[in-house]
């Protein structure tokens, strides 16, 4: 019987094999993984520590599935993922643990238009298609919509993407809109943002559970705060995922002129309103924001959005080559956001970037600068108006330090950000190094500062590429702080009390990246 069955086993999957060899004749079909394991050493990365504190250590992975598809009008793919810290979890683990596996992408995306296919009837337009489902986004530097791809969880949207080439021109338009749960009995389409903890210590300290329509807000040091605090307002930046968008509607235009490629983008995200609040539990306060009414006795407004404008261009134009003179690629881009502000202020703020690469054979230097707008000090969490620039749904760690001080989830300055930055880097065939020097400062003085200078970071990356599927990154960066960085970020609020914490900051990585492609098959030499 065990012959019988192991036979019909062998038979069905060589009848798999032969299936999938016949579909693969007719359509392109991709399997790929990822596996990316990076071990920390953190002694003031994102914050300033306090004297005396002991470094962070831990090794976190990412695990990838990667399936694509593809026929003359169709293209699906999808992509399963892993994220976890090692030890997060028992060596057996139960039931209450819960589940850290996810679908990071699952998406079709359907083509309207194609000249080059005689059998679709549709000329106007070059080549159109939809693509609908999960999906990563990233446009231009992915300075401000991109995949966030060096945190291993990474960023996707649920949406729908009507893509548009024609003539050399790139058109896209977007619109997503989320909701909490599809049950039976929920009326509206209140909106509580996603990625709230299940539980957060309140105001003394104890972990207790969160409400359901309520989202916390906590201090550098985790615990739940009042209003008089600076930290009870969200920090900025939508980068941090504490407050994720209700809907969103974005256009992305570009083109490209010999040399030269100009890009605009308008993104319009809306955030469903909120009052705050504050909850008597475990014997302490929890304070926070509010987005949906906790009894019939609670009659505040909940309806409508507070809706925020993002728009502006980035022009990039190259000069030259690598191989003679050498290559100047120069780059300038200009954003300005208009509307309301996730906590419904007036918002009035800008970002501007300036740089220039110049590369020869396989060096290249950076110069650059970047401002993002910020308050005086005569605006306040109480002022009805704010200057405070977010950077979306970007990529910071790609662009303000490796060490994630600014416009990440560890917050960032009312005062904005000025940060002039010197980037030298060698790129070999199997080796790359790099070294980027940022000066940082506020844009705007904050109160309780003696001035507008945070801190200077210095980041060096290596980058070794073992084998065709096999990488390895070093990655080493110091922060030499002020006084002025705990104020700027919410920790302390005097230079007095500044003095507690350590102005030297320090972060190590080692990361291991395997990305095996399963249907690759090595070339053979045949001897003549």
């Amino acid at each position: 019987m065990y012959q019988n069955h192991f036979g019909k086993a062998t038979r069905f999957a060589f009848t798999a094999l032969g299936l999938l060899a016949v579909g693969y004749s007719h359509a392109q079909i991709s399997l790929t993984g990822q596996l990316r394991t990076r071990t920390e050493v953190r002694n003031g990365l994102g914050n300033l520590q306090t004297k005396g504190a002991q470094s962070a250590v831990f090794t976190s992975q990412r695990t990838r599935i990667n399936f694509g598809y593809k026929w003359d009008r169709l293209t699906f793919g999808a992509a399963l993922q892993d994220v976890r810290v090692w030890g997060q979890d028992a060596s057996s683990i139960t039931n209450n643990d819960g589940a850290r596996l996810m679908l990071h992408e699952g998406w079709a995306d359907l083509t309207l238009a194609n000249k080059a296919d005689t059998t679709i009837a549709f000329k106007w337009i070059d080549q159109l298609s939809l693509k609908v489902g999960r999906q990563e986004l990233v446009y231009d530097d992915a300075r401000l919509i991109g995949n966030l791809d060096w945190l291993q969880q990474a960023r996707r949207h649920d949406m729908a993407l009507l893509k548009a080439m024609h003539h050399g021109w790139q058109i896209e338009a977007g619109y997503a809109f989320n909701q909490n749960t599809d049950a039976f009995g929920v009326a509206s389409t209140a909106y509580a943002p996603g990625n709230v903890p299940a539980y957060v210590k309140n105001s003394i300290g104890v972990l207790v559970p969160v409400a359901a329509g309520f989202v916390p807000l906590v201090n550098a040091a985790g615990n739940s705060t009042s209003n008089g605090n600076p930290s009870y307002t969200n920090p900025p930046s939508t980068n941090g995922a504490n407050q994720d968008y209700k809907s969103f509607t974005t256009a992305y235009i570009s083109r490209k002129f010999n040399q030269t490629k100009v890009a605009l983008l308008f993104f319009n995200d809306n955030f469903g309103k909120s009052h705050l609040d504050s909850i008597s539990v475990g014997g302490g306060m929890l304070y926070g924001k509010r987005y949906a009414a906790a009894s019939v006795a609670d009659t505040r407004n909940y309806s409508g959005y507070n809706s925020r404008f993002t728009y502006g261009g980035m022009i990039t134009h190259t000069i030259g080559n690598a191989s003679g003179f050498g290559k100047i690629a120069l780059q300038g881009a200009y954003y300005q956001q208009s509307g309301k502000d996730r906590d419904g202020k007036n918002l009035n703020a800008f970002h501007l970037n300036l740089q220039a690469t110049y590369q020869k054979g396989k060096f290249s230097i950076t110069p650059g600068i970047d401002i993002l707008s910020g308050n005086d000090s005569s605006l306040t969490n109480t002022s009805a108006n704010t200057n405070r620039f977010d950077p979306l749904y970007g990529t910071p760690h790609k662009f303000w330090g490796y060490m994630d001080y600014f416009y990440v989830g560890t917050g960032s300055p009312t005062g904005g950000l000025s940060d002039p930055y010197f980037k030298v880097k060698y790129t070999g065939n199997m080796l790359s190094i790099g070294a980027d020097y940022h000066y940082f400062s506020t844009h705007k003085a904050m109160k309780g500062t003696d001035g507008k200078y945070l801190g200077s970071e210095i980041d060096i990356q290596l980058n070794y590429n073992m084998n065709k599927f096999t990488n390895i990154e070093l990655g080493y960066s110091l922060m030499f702080a002020s006084n002025n960085m705990p104020i700027a970020k919410a920790q302390v609020t005097s230079l007095a009390t500044a003095a507690n914490y350590n102005k030297t900051g320090t972060w190590f990585y080692a990361m291991l990246k395997f990305t095996p492609d399963f249907f690759y098959a090595k070339p053979v030499a045949i001897k003549q």
